[in-house]
């Protein structure tokens, strides 16, 4: 019996000590060096700071609430940060962007919900909060990313899609090797992303599988969606519209019939019983009027 107790105690005691360390593990980011040294080539102004704030409110405060207040979601475990804390603020810039892009468990990846500048503009919006912050300015050029041109062709034999990415740097065309690569296609309500992340070759050169099923419009058109994050030229993104879906002839949601729109397009009960309570509302402010008149007649 005092063998199960203190088996007990020294169980209790482990899971404790675990959680301890997998709860303080959980808000330990581990930034690669060259990301945690990282900088914005945005100036965090008072400009930059105020369109982060709108960005923080709509996308941050739920759970860190506002900086410096206090109200952070404390339910949550790990509890998410006052992001006017010591502890973010002593961050660098890097990882800020690192964690804001990248996401882990309870934090949610922003990357392919903000562009790299609004992302910025939300940590302009947190430093403003540490009056003892200086910021230092990225040396990279932001206009590289004009001088990148993304390719995107599809073999209907192996129902692959090949990416090329490539620079044309006035020195010549410079290939971008290890650039991350999403695919997009377009849809009714948002974008559905196609295979895996990848990376492009040593000869800038991804391949990506395209789902033989996938509907495309009457003619079988799709709008393919490519992100690419290259460590020098940034981000980039590029619309390509392929014939490579299947031909679907489906009217739009609101082609045939829709309540909120054209008097055409309302089924034809829809249209009866509202003409109906029209009448009826009509009919009885009249007949309240007519009562009222013959009161006053009366008199």
């Amino acid at each position: 019996m005092l063998r199960k107790k203190i088996n007990l105690k020294v169980s209790i005691t482990f899971i404790i000590v675990a959680l301890f360390f997998l709860n303080s593990d959980a808000q330990t980011w581990n930034v690669p060096a060259d990301l945690k040294a990282k900088n914005s080539n945005l100036k965090f102004d008072d400009a930059a700071s105020k369109d982060g704030e709108a960005i923080y409110t709509k996308n941050c405060v739920s759970c860190h609430g506002n900086p410096g207040k206090g109200n952070n979601l404390v339910t949550m475990n790990p509890i998410p940060p006052d992001l006017s804390g010591a502890k973010t603020q002593g961050l660098t810039d890097g990882e800020l962007f690192y964690i804001l892009t990248s996401g882990r468990a309870l934090m949610p990846s922003f990357k392919q919900i903000l562009p790299e500048v609004d992302r910025w503009k939300a940590i302009a919006y947190i430093r403003s909060f540490n009056k003892s912050y200086v910021q230092v300015l990225s040396k990279f050029d932001d206009s590289k990313s004009k001088l990148v041109k993304v390719n995107i062709t599809f073999n209907d034999k192996t129902n692959m899609l090949r990416v090329d990415v490539k620079a044309n740097e006035k020195s010549g065309v410079v290939l971008l090797k290890d650039a991350e690569i999403l695919l997009f296609v377009n849809r009714y309500f948002g974008k559905l992303q196609l295979d895996k992340t990848l990376r492009t070759n040593n000869e800038g050169i991804a391949i990506f599988e395209f789902p033989k099923d996938l509907p495309g419009d009457k003619n079988g058109n799709v709008d393919i969606v490519a992100k690419v994050t290259d460590q020098v030229y940034g981000e980039i993104e590029s619309l390509t519209k392929l014939k490579i879906g299947v031909p679907t002839d489906k009217p739009s949601l609101t082609e045939q019939r829709s309540i909120w729109n054209v008097l055409t397009k309302a089924p034809i009960w829809l249209i009866i019983t509202y003409l109906s309570c029209v009448l009826f509302v009509t009919a009885c402010l009249l007949y309240v009027l007519y009562g009222l008149y013959k009161i006053k007649n009366s008199k």
